[in-house]
């Protein structure tokens, strides 16, 4: 043992441990599964990456405290099927501020999109890079979307698109100059419910609300101004 001199005052340092422990395979056989198929140059997730969300509610208040009326919502939907049909359905991961869906920013293609009475439900496909399927490398967003899902974290969908608003009754109204945009990938949706589900969701789970209000401030009080629902 090093004993200090009188007034001598010891400085801290790093502390490095190397015989501290081992991870242990019984805990890790997802991770040694995964080592395993690359070694073998097998995929380590499987294509296409199918899952399921509900898109969007009419005449119910979302979380950004905006309804959508029914005619609205339908329409919007029926012109966007013409845009799954051109493959042409693509949205980021994240609302930016724009009315452009960016193709360096995109994350998922919606390749269906159905009713359940007021609920509009969505299948849509994650979009991988060879790299991330074979080896695991990350390298566009659509990757990091499928690694998030991958390791179980809680993701939703919401709409993006641009119109305006009038008080009804005491609620904002979107007006009938809204125009959908796309879908994006978020961490809070504002429509109730709207979390992605590796498979179709139940009507209990379609059907949950939710009073937690959000803040919005790209949404201002006058006309024509962007709209993330």
């Amino acid at each position: 043992m090093e004993i200090l001199k009188k007034n001598e005052i010891k400085k801290k340092g790093i502390l490095i441990e190397y015989d501290a422990g081992y991870i242990s395979p019984k805990d890790n056989r997802h991770f040694i599964s995964e080592m395993t198929k690359l070694s073998k140059g097998e995929p380590i997730i499987e294509e296409p990456l199918i899952v399921y969300a509900v898109m969007q509610k009419y005449g119910v208040e979302n979380r950004n405290e905006r309804v959508y009326p029914e005619a609205l919502l339908r329409r919007e939907a029926e012109n966007y099927l013409k845009l799954i049909k051109e493959k042409r359905a693509l949205g980021e991961a994240d609302h930016p501020e724009s009315s452009i869906v960016a193709v360096s920013r995109i994350s998922h293609n919606v390749v269906d999109l159905w009713w359940e009475g007021n609920v509009l439900m969505g299948k849509l496909e994650i979009i991988m890079s060879p790299g991330f399927v074979n080896q695991g490398i990350i390298s566009c967003e659509g990757d990091r979307v499928a690694n998030y899902l991958r390791k179980g974290l809680k993701i939703g969908v919401s709409s993006r698109g641009v119109g305006s608003l009038e008080k009804e009754g005491g609620k904002n109204i979107v007006q009938d100059d809204f125009e959908l945009i796309c879908w994006d990938i978020v961490t809070s949706p504002s429509t109730p419910g709207s979390w992605i589900y590796s498979d179709e969701p139940s009507r209990e789970q379609q059907m949950s609300e939710s009073n937690t209000k959000k803040e919005d401030s790209i949404l201002k009080d006058g006309l024509n101004n962007f709209l993330l629902d």
